[in-house]
């Protein structure tokens, strides 16, 4: 019994040693597609993030400094939206690997 839990320690501790270049080596660039008007839209967003990084806000009130961060925050927000995908860590794939073997 200890040798399997033992064994099975060794499988989950050599996956987390996986490069991360091999798996972002299957992935190709015909995966991505992007329509003109999202890159339009993407470059509109940059743009408006650039000039409120260069605004002079010396001499701006509280509230509109306020009003800047929460416009900031919503562009970066539909930028994240934009882009999508699902994310797991390592930690996240050894736990679902441990359960899949202890419900098998």
């Amino acid at each position: 019994m200890k040798k399997i839990t033992l064994s099975l320690m060794a499988v989950a501790l050599s996956l987390t040693f996986i490069p991360q270049q091999l798996i972002a080596a299957n992935l190709t660039a015909s995966t991505i597609v992007v329509t003109p008007a999202d890159q339009e839209k993407a470059t509109a967003i940059l743009l408006r993030l650039t000039e409120i990084k260069n605004l002079d806000k010396t001499n701006m009130s509280s509230s509109e400094k306020k009003a800047l961060r929460k416009e900031v925050k919503s562009l970066k927000k539909e930028m994240k939206v934009n882009n999508g995908g699902v994310y797991l860590s390592v930690g996240a794939i050894i736990i679902i690997i441990l359960l899949l073997i202890l419900i098998l």
